[in-house]
């Protein structure tokens, strides 16, 4: 298979792994970007990103719930430019096309689609902004919880959003901790909320890479699963939400410090989008 310099240099962008690794890799795994950069963690090498294609995108990002916060919502509205994508009609329509998902309650961006914005179909609206600027774009993204209480965080400059949701509303000081669990999301973008609730085939994947590392170090056969069990522990205290370390408190765990305030109050889910991810 022929690998073009262009193919090396998005995995080394995906990576940052070196230009020659990187040709290694895409070689090995005859061009599959996934399985490039599970050789390159398996040979022990550190990459900058496990599961998203770092494609660069522009656009506007922006998250909100319900006046009673029993649902929220994430849309992302792409498109090729950051000139476009600060400009101030897109923007709104980024807006409108939020307010109608929450409004209707959906949960994909398809369903938006057919549905008006003044005398517009959010399809028809896309089109006449492509019309007038050139660029293609694309309702990319929209996410959606209901819940008996949702919080929602926008990042600085509409890149980035997170929604929460909760499964308890009548806590004290609630209203502060969603915000700053929807913040910990934004941070430290969790796969999962729990390991329960981590996919199959992403655990297979992670202790199969456990063992390919340890072997690569040199540890013993009848020790590597062993290892690899020590490894996904690491991932799931790394990488579910409520075993992460809080950002603001890295002696306890996000799910500590949400026990601090009730006992029984759960994160039943979280969603995340981000331009570029």
């Amino acid at each position: 298979m022929n690998i073009t310099a262009a193919d090396v240099n998005k995995l080394r962008q995906m990576t940052g792994a070196g230009m020659m690794d990187c040709k290694k890799a895409l070689q090995e795994s005859e061009g599959d970007f996934e399985k490039a950069i599970d050789y390159l963690r398996k040979k022990g090498q550190k990459v900058a990103s496990k599961r998203a294609d770092r494609e660069a995108n522009e656009g506007f990002v922006v998250a909100s719930t319900t006046d009673d916060k029993g649902f929220g919502a994430i849309a992302m509205v792409s498109c090729e430019t950051d000139f476009v994508g600060k400009n101030e009609e897109f923007i709104q329509f980024a807006k409108d096309v939020l307010d109608l998902g929450i409004n209707n309650r959906l949960s994909a961006a398809s369903a938006l689609l057919p549905l008006k914005i003044g005398e517009q179909t959010v399809d028809e609206k896309l089109h006449e902004l492509l019309g007038k600027t050139g660029e293609k774009m694309q309702v990319a993204a929209f996410e959606s919880i209901a819940a008996p209480i949702v919080f929602a965080y926008n990042h600085h400059g509409n890149r980035l959003a997170t929604i929460v949701g909760f499964n308890k509303k009548d806590v004290k000081g609630i209203g502060e901790l969603g915000r700053e669990i929807a913040m910990q999301v934004a941070a430290m973008n969790p796969v999962a909320v729990d390991k329960s609730d981590v996919e199959q085939t992403l655990i297979e994947r992670e202790i199969e890479i456990g063992k390919e590392q340890a072997r690569q170090e040199g540890k013993p056969e009848d020790l590597l699963e062993k290892i690899a069990m020590g490894k996904l522990n690491k991932f799931f205290r790394e990488n579910t939400l409520v075993n992460q370390e809080f950002i603001k408190d890295n002696k306890k765990s996000v799910g500590q410090y949400i026990a601090e305030y009730d006992k029984e109050l759960k994160v039943v889910g979280f969603k995340r989008l981000q331009l570029g991810a």
